[in-house]
């Protein structure tokens, strides 16, 4: 079992990797194996929605969005951290997420999800909230902890200063191991949900 952790912050060993760290040591410890990918210092443009993928199934432009993709099939769940940028997710992440999920074809019900989150004081919900839709629309069930998934600090030892973000962290691990186990189980027994035939429509029609 594994999953994928990305890390969305330009810095490699901060703020972010810090809470990342300890979310993959609880998750090794319960026995899942990560595998990080640094996206937050990589030049990634957005999704320009030229619907390519469909018939190329991966991304038109061919970076590291298309590399992760294979990644992201075979794993069983997905860890996105980000620092806070005004109240939002870091804007190479954002551009990488959104190509990832949309030229991904691959089917993602139950990989579990987890977003977290680093910041210096504020804005820490909202960035939150915008990483876990992701997962919301993809029918992957999102981890959770004994609180919202967040540590706060300027400088990574800050963040190990922070004794309830880093044990959020690692409630958080254990949590998503368990669902992530759970879901594995019920697979085996019990099979996928069953799905219907997608209807797509706007609001014209």
């Amino acid at each position: 079992m594994k999953v994928l952790i990305i890390n969305g912050s330009p810095n490699a060993n901060g703020c972010t990797f810090t809470a990342l760290n300890e979310v993959a040591q609880t998750l090794k410890g319960n026995g899942i194996e990560t595998e990080l990918v640094h996206v937050g210092d990589k030049d990634i443009r957005g999704c320009i929605g030229c619907r390519k993928c469909g018939d190329l199934k991966k991304c038109v432009f061919n970076d590291l969005v298309n590399e992760t993709a294979p990644i992201f099939a075979e794993c069983d769940g997905m860890i996105i951290g980000s620092p806070v940028y005004y109240s939002s997710a870091n804007g190479s992440v954002i551009s990488f997420l959104d190509r990832l999920f949309f030229s991904a074809s691959f089917d993602k019900t139950m990989k579990v999800g987890a977003a977290v989150v680093a910041a210096r004081r504020a804005g820490c919900s909202s960035t939150f909230d915008v990483l876990n839709k992701y997962f919301t629309i993809s029918g992957m069930p999102v981890a959770s902890s004994q609180y919202w998934n967040e540590v706060h600090g300027h400088i990574s030892n800050d963040v190990l200063k922070d004794e309830e973000g880093m044990q959020t962290m690692r409630v958080l691990g254990r949590n998503m191991a368990f669902l992530i186990k759970s879901i594995a189980l019920g697979k085996e027994h019990y099979g996928l949900p069953e799905k219907e035939t997608r209807v797509f429509t706007h609001f014209i029609r």
